[in-house]
């Protein structure tokens, strides 16, 4: 009678687990939290993944300019610094095809972009959204910063 009652639980629980990427050093971590002013001619990119349960299970890539950043989880970030003065690409995949924002970036700025898991018709999907200072910063004190370079692929068309 028991196995009845454990069995669904047991499968069930296959369902729900949590998805995770690998961590950076939790020194490299705090360093990275430190938010400092990026080298002279440069901005630095912030892109999170807010630690909600929605879509807890999925793992999503992202990139900047079309090269790999990694890949995402509940509650971890990536960052790079990129040319300033710039349009700067950030992406992530999605359920059909990737998702593009646009990043107008100028010299020694900080920008924070967010992905977030949409419902899809057969899996969750990931779009981005910029979003302002405050609540980005306060994200990445949040959040882990996840070691990079591990997307299903190293790089990803641009195109629209």
């Amino acid at each position: 009678m028991q196995i009845k009652t454990l069995l669904p639980l047991l499968i069930a629980s296959l369902f729900v687990g949590c998805a995770s990427v690998p961590k950076a050093d939790s020194q490299l971590s705090q360093q990275a939290k430190q938010l400092t002013a990026p080298a002279e001619g440069n901005a630095t990119i912030y892109v999170f993944r807010s630690n909600t349960v929605k879509g807890a299970a999925l793992k999503k890539d992202v990139w900047i300019d079309g090269e790999c950043l990694g890949e995402t989880s509940r509650g971890v970030f990536f960052y790079k610094e990129v040319p300033a003065n710039q349009k700067h690409v950030v992406s992530t995949e999605s359920e059909f095809s990737p998702n593009h924002l646009e990043v107008a970036t100028e010299a020694g700025k900080l920008y924070f972009i967010q992905q977030y898991i949409k419902m899809g018709a057969f899996v969750g999907g990931a779009n981005l959204k910029q979003v302002d200072e405050v609540t980005g910063k306060k994200a990445i004190a949040e959040s882990q910063l996840a070691q990079g370079g591990n997307c299903s692929k190293a790089t990803i068309s641009l195109d629209k």
